[in-house]
């Protein structure tokens, strides 16, 4: 498939995705006419990469982790060094810290919330008059 079709199928744009391959994150076959072209596998690699760049990975970590990760086409994955088991193990936990400061936080929220309800206070009239205090 051409670039076009793997941004559509990915819902990634072009740009993005020439910008993962000079990374060395997805590599591109090129046509006599100098076109890029991806198998079927880019689409399942193209989606990990995203979710491990919304995971926090800068791209020198992904280039070094997708290697040992299979795409859809069940190619044998290579295998992890010690330090990247342990830089991701580190990434990892990284990861389950920010899920409980998010956890808190909504917590702290669903607390105001309920307060505000039982006062009668409306929360969106609320949130109108705080969005107008910063608008």
């Amino acid at each position: 498939m051409r670039i076009g079709e793997l941004a559509r199928r990915s819902g990634v744009s072009e740009r993005s995705l020439r910008y993962y391959e000079t990374q060395g994150l997805l590599r591109a076959e090129r046509t006599p006419g100098g076109q890029r072209q991806y198998g079927e596998w880019a689409v399942d690699r193209v989606i990990r990469i995203q979710a491990l760049y919304a995971a926090g990975l800068n791209s020198k970590k992904i280039a070094q982790l997708l290697p040992c990760m299979r795409d859809a086409d069940g190619a044998p994955s290579e295998i992890a060094t010690q330090q990247l088991v342990k830089d991701l193990s580190a990434e990892r936990e990284r990861i389950n810290r920010t899920i409980a400061d998010l956890l808190r936080s909504r917590d702290v929220l669903d607390e105001v919330i309920a307060t505000a309800s039982a006062v009668g206070v409306s929360t969106d009239s609320r949130a109108d008059t705080v969005g107008a205090d910063h608008g």
